[in-house]
């Protein structure tokens, strides 16, 4: 049977001298209950999230060299939340790996954002604790290079631009709600509620409903700090 530590080492890029730091990167709370010598990701989740904002503010300060720090710390936000670490997740199927409970593989555990977002974090930890700040700074320009050179380019449109932002860091896809339609037949106000995932909604108004769902979406990426 093969073993599930070789294949992620194998889709990382990276093999650990120190194994028993990348098994406890993958050592869910749920798999060691009961069994208290069994040692969880939580300490290294700790200090992987320090390294992956260290790294990442570090990227946006090179890669936006005239935005100030109000524009930079929702780019920085958008890059270290719980989505998009699990998003990273994901790509290397780290899921596949994790040690998890009998009651939490039934919950689909491997599949959570919350458990794979913070698994996330502990693997960067262990890369760190176990090959340096080298070793993870290739891990890191591999998943997050591309997606903060997304967000220097600017796309067709606003809802175009909410649609690739919410697929790249695995929101889902927007939704649209006409929420009121105003003012006399020849000159109508559309008003327009877009949500995504958990964040607050947005609201846009325009001539149309498709120019209030453009406003809408402009709206919401500018206060998540993305390029539009």
């Amino acid at each position: 049977m093969a073993d599930p530590i070789a294949q992620l080492e194998q889709r990382i890029g990276y093999v650990f001298t120190d194994k028993s730091l990348i098994e406890r990167a993958l050592t869910h709370g749920s798999f060691a209950e009961g069994r208290r010598t069994i040692p969880t990701y939580e300490r290294l989740e700790f200090l992987g999230d320090r390294v992956l904002g260290l790294m990442t503010a570090e990227a946006l300060f090179k890669a936006f060299d005239k935005a100030d720090e109000g524009a930079l710390a929702p780019r920085l936000n958008s890059m270290v939340r719980k989505e998009t670490c699990a998003d990273v997740a994901r790509e290397v199927d780290l899921g596949a790996a994790l040690r998890i409970g009998k009651s939490e593989e039934k919950g689909g555990g491997r599949n959570k954002n919350s458990i794979l977002g913070d698994a996330c974090e502990s693997l960067m930890a262990a890369i760190y604790l176990d090959g340096g700040r080298a070793a993870v700074q290739v891990f890191f320009d591999h998943h997050w290079g591309p997606r903060i050179d997304a967000l220097k380019t600017k796309p067709a449109d606003a809802k175009s631009a909410l649609q690739e932002w919410a697929a790249r860091v695995g929101f889902g896809a927007p939704r649209y709600t006409l929420t009121e339609r105003s003012g006399p037949d020849h000159k109508p106000v559309f008003t327009v509620e877009v949500t995504l995932s958990s964040l607050t909604p947005a609201v846009g108004e325009g001539g149309s409903k498709q120019a209030a769902e453009r406003a809408a979406a402009e709206a919401l990426l500018k206060r998540e700090g993305q390029h539009v």
